[in-house]
């Protein structure tokens, strides 16, 4: 079969990133693999390190670079968005309240999807809003099942517990009352991707006043649902 697409250096390009999908290599091991002319494998190496496609390990060796990482982050979240949309919806129809979708992106959490309830009160979080890993039940879910240094680091300054944290993972929710904002309660569910890695939070949230102190008691269970239908969705996409 021809691998070719007609564009030289992209074919060429695509040989260097294949040839590193094996592991670290040096010029040497790049020449021999991909064929390439070695002027041409080192240049064309380099190029694709400027762009961080391409990375040197602590021996100088080539290996695949972190864009690649992130552009895989990227194509999961849309596999994500597809899945999740029409579930926050049923979400959304099933408690009354407002569905959101977020996921971590460094020291905030990210509403990366949305149901918003159409009409009364309601708490609402447009989508790319960035909000503290402080406060909130989908900031204790992105917190609970993270490695202990950094789910340590993560609760300076918090406004829960390492122990809220021990119950969220026990029972596999959590709740927030008037934590992120005052009158304001949520609750929210894991969701995991492959290797049961935790990579999102499904929460729904709205005034106090509907979903009383103990918003876990009235809608952990649809949350949770939810999170596990759009987990099986994950792994079968």
């Amino acid at each position: 079969m021809d691998n070719s697409s007609g564009v030289g250096v992209l074919d060429k390009a695509v040989l260097v990133l294949n040839a590193l999908e094996a592991g670290p290599a040096s010029l040497a091991q790049l020449v021999q693999t991909t064929g390439l002319a070695r002027p041409t494998a080192h240049r064309l190496a380099v190029a694709l390190e400027h762009h961080r496609l391409v990375h040197r390990d602590t021996q100088g060796r080539f290996i695949l670079g972190p864009r690649l990482a992130e552009l895989a982050v990227a194509a999961g979240e849309d596999r994500l968005l597809a899945i999740a949309q029409p579930i926050l919806a049923q979400l959304r129809d099933h408690t009354g309240e407002s569905a959101s979708l977020f996921r971590r992106q460094g020291d905030v959490r990210v509403c990366v999807a949305a149901a918003e309830r159409t009409s009364g009160l309601r708490d609402t979080i447009p989508v790319g809003a960035a909000l503290p890993m402080s406060a909130g039940s989908a900031a204790q879910i992105l917190l609970a099942w993270e490695e202990p240094d950094r789910m340590h680091r993560g609760l300076r300054g918090a406004k829960f517990e390492a122990t809220t944290l021990a119950s969220v993972r026990r029972r596999g929710w959590a709740q927030s009352v008037g934590e992120r904002e005052q009158g304001v309660g949520s609750v929210s569910a894991p969701i995991r991707g492959a290797g049961g890695r935790v990579i999102a939070a499904v929460s729904v949230s709205g005034p106090l006043e509907r979903l009383t102190r103990s918003p876990g008691r009235l809608h952990a269970a649809p949350v949770v649902a939810a999170a596990e239908k759009i987990s099986e969705g994950m792994r079968r996409s």
